[in-house]
């Protein structure tokens, strides 16, 4: 049952590396299931070392990339955490696990300010206008102003592995524990707690929230997302996408894989080892589901949805139907991640440093670029290109035309 509250005691957890599966709720301690990850399936925030026994198909020649990298930066090593960049004002803002934040220039890439948040951090950067907020292994929120002024930290007493996203005045954080904390943007103290039980068996992933028209949208374990209100932490709806299955913990592992994709009437969403559908924005009603399971986020564009299932195949189902347009199954094993339309283009990553460049209307590949042969962890929207961060630090900016 999830609820609001105005405190939360769940204690900090042990950093043991993004993608792995994480024993969470009534235990002791800080187990993981290291040693016996054999039996687990593949999933794609693990480093790309850990992918190196699977043999990949080559890749066929693409003669006119439809993209193209336009300049490089350094972000420094994120050590296993999922940092994504963030963009405002026209600047591009990364960090690294070091404690090292980094104001890059959108147009041709160079480095214009860099904050020492004199601490070691865990997860992506969240950037508005004049500023900028991280996670620390303490559990602590921390914000900067653009100049890297400190201007408050809070204590969550809790594992941060997601991005902070801003608001205009809310501040919106994740805890690995299934808590989404609210803090106030000027001076970061708690306006609420919002905490849903989770499972034993979880996975440990670097996914955040979507904000729209007040209301903050959260996939969880056991396949579930959750509407709540942005401003009183008070739950809006709880809609199901897919229902855990199996008969052992690990077999019914079933999260919510990203954050959740909206438009004006629908909420759409993959669940590990679970389903992908999409759901009635309004009051978390089903519209459809498909028996197609993935690791990672959606993306949606005027028609169609698109996700990368754990084989892979990059899909393309109708947005009102669920059914199939169409089925790239050139990149598979390549453990791609979310992905991300920009230009008319569909791009992801995979775990060997290219992205990829897919035309909507026929699941043609259409452009690839290298970055530098270590796992694309993320890619954002900026504009007329995608900014790509890798798992080796390096900042990559991706002109689509």
């Amino acid at each position: 049952m999830a609820h609001s509250s105005l405190h939360g005691s769940r204690g900090p957890r042990a950093v043991a590396g993004v993608a792995m599966l994480l024993l969470v709720g009534g235990l002791s301690g800080c187990a993981s299931v290291q040693s016996w990850m054999p039996s687990a399936p593949s999933m794609r925030w693990l480093p790309s070392w850990a992918g190196g026994d699977k043999k990949l198909a080559p890749l066929a020649e693409i003669r006119d990339s439809a993209i193209s990298v336009q300049w490089t930066a350094n972000a420094g090593s994120p050590k296993l955490f999922m940092f994504s960049p963030s963009v405002s004002d026209k600047v591009i803002f990364t960090a690294a696990h070091d404690g090292t934040i980094n104001a890059i220039e959108e147009q041709g890439g160079k480095s214009i300010a860099r904050i020492d948040a004199k601490a070691k951090l865990t997860g992506g950067i969240g950037a508005a206008e004049n500023i900028v907020v991280v996670a620390d292994t303490r559990g602590q929120v921390l914000a900067f102003d653009a100049a890297g002024r400190s201007l408050w930290k809070t204590p969550l007493d809790g594992e941060i592995l997601a991005a902070p996203v801003v608001s205009q005045s809310t501040i919106v954080v994740r805890t690995a524990d299934g808590r989404m904390f609210a803090l106030n943007r000027t001076d970061g103290k708690r306006r609420w707690v919002f905490t849903r039980a989770t499972p034993p068996l979880t996975l440990r992933t670097g996914a955040g929230v979507a904000i729209n028209r007040g209301i903050i949208y959260a996939g969880f374990p056991a396949g579930k997302v959750v509407a709540v209100e942005l401003e009183s932490g008070r739950p809006v709806w709880e809609a199901t996408i897919s229902l855990p299955r199996g008969s052992t913990e690990l077999e019914r592992v079933a999260d919510v894989a990203g954050v959740p994709v909206l438009d004006d009437t629908r909420v759409c969403a993959a669940v590990y080892q679970g389903r992908t559908g999409c759901v009635e924005t309004l009051n978390g009603n089903a519209l459809w589901t498909r028996d197609i399971s993935s690791s990672d986020g959606v993306a949606v564009d005027a028609k169609n949805l698109y996700v990368a299932d754990t084989d892979g195949n990059m899909n393309a189902l109708d947005k009102t139907s669920g059914s199939t347009v169409w089925k790239q199954d050139k990149l598979v094993k390549r453990d791609l991640g979310t992905p991300i339309i920009v230009k008319g283009r569909i791009l992801v990553g995979d775990r060997v440093g290219f992205v990829h460049a897919i035309a909507p209307d026929s699941g043609e590949l259409v452009g690839r670029v290298a970055t530098d042969g270590s796992r694309v962890l993320s890619l954002v929207v900026n504009g007329d290109r995608a900014i790509a961060q890798t798992e080796r630090g390096g900042v990559f900016a991706i002109a689509v035309r």
